[in-house]
């Protein structure tokens, strides 16, 4: 029986091997790195502007979304030049970024999963047709997510909370916060990551309350 790991694992050597195949034959990076590393800045823009379109090619295939592919894009080459002093990359270029994104992408569904789950719990305890024997479990259930989510930072609490509670939108909460849209998103993506690892904590647990 295919499970969901291995055709994961399946799509990810097929792309692999399309990504390696599309930068076949380029020129060697490894002068534009060693220029990087000195604090090169055209080298560093020679070396974005010639994999952004195939970094965007691979991601898009899986996300679907144009923004968010050009904020995870964004996101490795911003990583690349801050850490460029100390980054040490022990295969070639293209399978670096390769891994970056790939992890980037892998991510983003785990915490659009996330974000279900906390939309699907929300449903459940919203719903006023519940059994009586329920409603102690959805006080427990309530506990453990209110819990997690006021033990989050400040802000990034009072940003998720905008977003999942009141379901004002990125923009709307920029503006009401006087944040950046990308500040926002990133608020947020970081906000369903640490939901993520505590609410997985308490799993066993809760597929034992409710299978009661």
């Amino acid at each position: 029986m295919l499970t969901f790991d291995y055709v994961q694992d399946q799509f990810y050597r097929k792309t692999s091997k399309q990504f390696k195949s599309m930068t076949a034959g380029l020129q060697s990076d490894a002068s534009l790195l060693i220029a990087m590393k000195s604090g090169d800045q055209q080298a560093f823009e020679t070396l974005y502007n010639k994999y952004k379109t195939l970094l965007y090619v691979h991601a898009y295939k899986k996300l679907q979304d144009r923004e968010q592919v050009k904020d995870l894009i964004h996101e490795i080459f911003l990583s690349i030049w801050e850490k460029r002093s100390t980054l040490v990359i022990q295969e070639n270029f293209s399978n670096y970024l390769y891994h970056a994104m790939r992890y980037k992408i892998i991510d983003v569904i785990a915490s659009k999963y996330t974000a279900e789950k906390y939309k699907h719990f929300q449903s459940f305890l919203d719903n006023k047709t519940t059994p009586a024997d329920y409603r102690v479990r959805e006080r427990i259930l309530t506990s453990i997510i209110d819990k997690e989510i006021d033990g989050l930072p400040p802000r990034m609490r009072e940003v998720f909370e905008l977003s999942r509670v009141e379901n004002l939108s990125h923009s709307q909460i920029a503006d009401k916060l006087g944040l950046t849209t990308q500040s926002v998103r990133s608020h947020i993506k970081n906000a369903l990551r640490i939901l993520r690892v505590k609410l997985n904590l308490y799993l066993p647990f809760l597929l034992w309350l409710f299978d009661q």
